[in-house]
């Protein structure tokens, strides 16, 4: 009792505050073993193989070009076709099984340009990968590997994460295999500025070097997003990851398994977050008021436009679609995500600060509500081979692809007829088949997916024919 006494004693002459008596119990600590037990035998480690290839290539004659820059018209005819070996470039990352039968979701970056994909389990059981579909606008690709009952993760809702709840992050840094790290939800809706579809899940547990494609998953062991970049000063972890959302990733997943190419849905409006733009004029000395702090400001409407048939227009604020809240560019874009166009949807805005109200049908880049396909190469009808020594001297080229022959597809409805020479696609020469395929992947990953063609008739005669990749 005297110690006691004493203790308050020196407490209160010291200005010290007692704690023995009156500290509260510690919170209890999240066990994340059994999430980190579960989710790591569902995240994968590829390898990508790319290049070591047999190409073709035109060594130019540097004669022929001084002959042409003085008007003699010899250039380009001597130009040599010459075989070469690409060389072979391994990079590694990882990625996350979401069904037992093999299918298999990472980062585009990863794998846009293998030749070859090993996946390797947690349990060393060793697959060919192949590719399903890419998506460079979200950064996603899925991937398949023959098998059967495999640990496929349980994928969670994303929109459920709260700041500063426990992730962890899954993957395959630095090639250590099965390496899970944690860290909290730090930020979500987050933007880096990038060209493309933004709406990140930050955290501050450890993503370094092959962590790409990895899982982030939440204290109970579920899917909520997929591991694609850091923000770091020396390229390691010394700062944040981000992740992309499920909300996305199930979207991006279930255009590329029945389309092969993501049916993308747009409103038709280019904008920022209204704090930006309150900021921005601000800074010219302009007061502004739009009735909210919190939205999307209309910068523009594009012509033909689902927002333009709504009647948005310039100096609106969006603020909720579908019954979603949208307080950034970034919630509207994920919003838009999980459409296809088609869909219809309803929209809340502020405009000469009265809240309104529209329904609107949602538009693909054409500005229509067609499903898009990805583009089978035997669509087009046609074989091409390169041109050979003949072909090349008769015409005075160093580069092309001769129909060789042709039957009904694209190609033929477009007026193309066999013994023409394919030159250039899209701005880009046609030295091989592979720069063809090539040609057709890009413009089928485009807004406007056409092909623009300049060739060469049996006669000699030049031709320029347009494929629409999107007519049937």
């Amino acid at each position: 009792m005297k110690k006691l006494f004493f203790s308050a004693v020196l407490a209160l002459t010291f200005g010290l505050m007692p704690v023995c008596a009156v500290a509260s119990q510690p919170a209890a600590l999240v066990d994340l073993t059994q999430a980190a037990e579960t989710s790591v035998n569902s995240v994968v480690y590829i390898k990508v193989v790319s290049g070591g290839k047999m190409q073709t290539v035109v060594a130019q004659d540097h004669f022929g070009d001084i002959f042409d820059f003085f008007g003699f018209g010899f250039g380009g005819r001597g130009g040599q076709q010459r075989q070469v070996q690409t060389p072979k470039r391994q990079s590694a990352g990882s990625g996350v099984i979401i069904s037992r039968d093999g299918y298999i979701v990472t980062n585009n970056h990863v794998v846009k340009d293998a030749d070859q994909i090993e996946v390797k389990l947690n349990d060393n059981r060793e697959f060919t990968g192949r590719i399903i579909g890419l998506d460079e606008t979200t950064d996603l690709a899925l991937i398949k590997v023959d098998a059967k009952d495999l640990p496929a993760i349980t994928i969670g809702n994303s929109d459920d994460l709260k700041l500063g709840q426990w992730v962890l992050a899954v993957g395959n840094p630095f090639n250590l295999t099965s390496t899970v790290t944690a860290g909290i939800v730090s930020a979500k809706a987050r933007t880096l500025g990038a060209n493309g579809i933004e709406s990140f899940i930050q955290t501050d547990a450890a993503i370094n070097a092959g962590n790409s494609g990895g899982a982030l998953v939440n204290e109970r062991g579920e899917l909520v997003g997929i591991n694609a970049m850091l923000v770091s000063q020396t390229g390691n972890n010394t700062g944040y990851g981000f992740a992309i959302p499920t909300t996305i990733m199930n979207k991006v997943v279930a255009d590329l398994k029945e389309f092969g190419v993501v049916q993308r849905a747009l409103l038709g409006v280019s904008g920022t977050d209204v704090t930006n733009y309150i900021d921005s004029e601000r800074e010219k000395g302009n007061e502004v008021d739009l009735g909210t702090v919190t939205g999307v400001y209309v910068n523009s409407v594009s012509e033909g436009s689902a927002a333009e048939e709504a009647g948005l227009q310039k100096g609106d604020v969006v603020t909720n679609i579908d019954g979603r809240e949208v307080k950034k560019m970034a919630e509207l874009q994920e919003a838009l995500s999980q459409h296809r166009p088609g869909d219809k949807v309803g929209i809340k805005y502020v405009r000469n600060k009265s809240v309104k109200t529209a329904n609107v049908t949602l538009r693909n880049a054409q500005g229509n509500t067609t499903v898009m396909e990805e583009v089978d190469i035997d669509d087009f009808g046609v074989q091409l081979v390169p041109l050979g020594a003949k072909e090349k001297s008769a015409y005075g080229l160093s580069y092309g692809l001769l129909v060789n022959n042709i039957r009904k597809g694209k190609l033929q409805s477009a007026g193309m007829t066999k013994g023409m020479i394919i030159l250039v696609v899209n701005d880009q020469r046609m030295n091989s088949t592979e720069d063809w395929e090539e040609a057709v992947r890009m413009a089928n990953k485009s807004s406007d997916r056409t092909l623009w063609i300049r060739a060469v008739t049996s006669s000699g005669r030049k031709a320029s024919f347009v494929v629409d990749l999107n007519e049937k």
